[in-house]
């Protein structure tokens, strides 16, 4: 916190990640709550002391796959930026997005990196193809943005 604050950074801390396998570890129940929610509590508290506008140089990761969890987590954390994977390639859809946002449509960064880097080989850009990879990306992120803008 104290390099972040000195060079004007952020950091992401994981919260609750989009993998299957997630659970494991982050909904592991401590003193009756899971440990997601201990570590969201965390994140605010460091958050805290490194405000910087209506949002802190902490973000939390969480994941897209889980919206009754981004739920809770939203509320638990109005003022930290959301880093969200899962959107696209591990299933999370943009109706699975919106509780990462604010109401005011902020606070959230959605990742889809296979989503937009391979979109040539999924079946809604093919007639791309792979030699026309940069315009079947670019055509992917175009959709990409209207989808989440819909459930904004």
């Amino acid at each position: 916190m104290d390099v972040c604050d000195r060079e004007d950074k952020g950091l992401f801390v994981l919260v609750k990640t989009s993998n299957p396998s997630s659970g494991e570890f982050q909904d592991r129940l401590v003193d009756g709550r899971p440990l997601y929610e201990w570590v969201a509590e965390k994140v605010v508290e460091w958050g805290n002391r490194s405000m910087d506008g209506t949002y802190s140089n902490v973000g939390a990761v969480v994941g897209a796959t889980y919206p009754e969890m981004s739920r809770i987590l939203r509320k638990l954390m109005p003022n930290t930026y959301f880093l969200v994977p899962g959107y696209g390639a591990q299933g999370g859809t943009a109706g699975d997005l919106k509780y990462c946002f604010n109401e005011d449509g902020l606070g959230a960064i959605v990742n889809s990196s296979r989503g937009i880097i391979a979109a040539y080989r999924q079946e809604t850009y093919k007639s791309f193809g792979a030699e026309n990879f940069p315009q079947a990306s670019r055509q992917a992120v175009l959709d990409m943005i209207a989808d989440i803008n819909s459930v904004l």
